[in-house]
């Protein structure tokens, strides 16, 4: 790790702006053997919510071309198991960590949030935005008063830093950026899955039971950029970024269209030792050009 790939993102500081995306990491240990994550920035959990989620049926994850659909549906062992089971481990892995919260009412995400004051960990990631879950999250991510009364909601009884997960699939996710900011926010983070389909062309059916699945992967990556820019322009907390980034030139045009972090996500499953690999030559860049992250970032500005 070199001083140059250093950041501070709304008081956390970070190693290096790269933080592994939630669902794509398991919860870290997953990925010790093939490098040690204490290099990594950041490591986002699976998607907590209040109560354990058993995910959807069917078929959860279909193959497009540059990316993949998923329909997992929040599988994962409720907050209480949670903190009981995994937090410690995580951090234990010497980076920092933030929890990604789903639920399916404001009530369960306050109850989770109360849950996870009594631990440590950098910030809550919160899921408002999650495209495959039949209720709950997209609901709330899809409008500004509804994203804004989740997020006023947990900000009265967390001790945490809060970062809200946005979805693209919202009609005005700049007003719903600004509005979960006045609510007071940390900061953001985006995009989240865009909603899309799959036909099974020898079956003649739709892929997925719930008929739509969330895109990720490289195929998203002008989408990413451009919601980025957009929101970026219109707000004055922290954005990760995140959508399509495979190698270290995503990560720094990321920077430059207005992200403070970024997270890799599907790159993940194409290429395990991703994050080791784009962390290693964006130092390298760095070192040959001279410069930190942010004197390389630079920004494109208000274009």
């Amino acid at each position: 790790m070199t001083s140059r790939t250093e950041i501070n993102l709304s008081g956390i500081k970070l190693k290096n702006p790269i933080i592994m995306a939630s669902g794509t990491y398991g919860y870290g240990e997953e990925f010790k053997n093939f490098y040690d994550p204490k290099i990594l920035g950041g490591i986002a959990s699976k998607g907590i919510t209040r109560f354990p989620k058993k995910g959807n049926e069917g078929i959860r994850v279909w193959e497009t071309p540059s990316g993949i659909l998923n329909s997992i549906g929040l599988e994962n062992p409720g907050v209480e198991e949670f903190v009981k089971e995994k937090i410690n481990s995580m951090n234990n892995l010497g980076t920092e960590i933030f929890v990604n919260l789903g639920g399916n009412t404001i009530e369960e995400y306050v109850e989770s949030a109360k849950i996870l004051n009594d631990y440590e960990f950098s910030a809550i990631e919160l899921n408002i935005s999650c495209p495959n879950v039949k209720e709950g999250g997209m609901a709330f991510g899809m409008e500004k008063d509804s994203a804004a009364k989740v997020v006023r909601e947990v900000m009265k009884v967390t001790n945490k830093k809060v970062f809200v997960k946005l979805s693209p699939n919202a009609g005005d996710i700049v007003g719903i950026a600004k509005a979960v900011e006045t609510e007071g926010a940390d900061g953001l983070s985006l995009i989240n899955t865009i909603l899309g389909m799959a036909i099974d062309f020898e079956r003649e059916e739709i892929v997925f039971k719930n008929t739509y699945a969330g895109l990720s992967g490289a195929a998203v990556k002008p989408i990413a950029l451009r919601i980025l820019h957009q929101v970026a322009k219109n707000v004055e907390i922290p954005i990760i970024g995140m959508g399509g980034i495979t190698n270290y030139k995503d990560v720094l045009e990321f920077l430059m269209a207005g992200a403070s972090a970024v997270e890799v996500g599907t790159y993940n499953f194409m290429n395990p030792n991703a994050g080791y690999e784009i962390i290693r030559d964006l130092e390298n860049y760095l070192e040959e050009k001279n410069k930190n992250i942010n004197e390389a970032a630079g920004g494109v500005g208000q274009r």
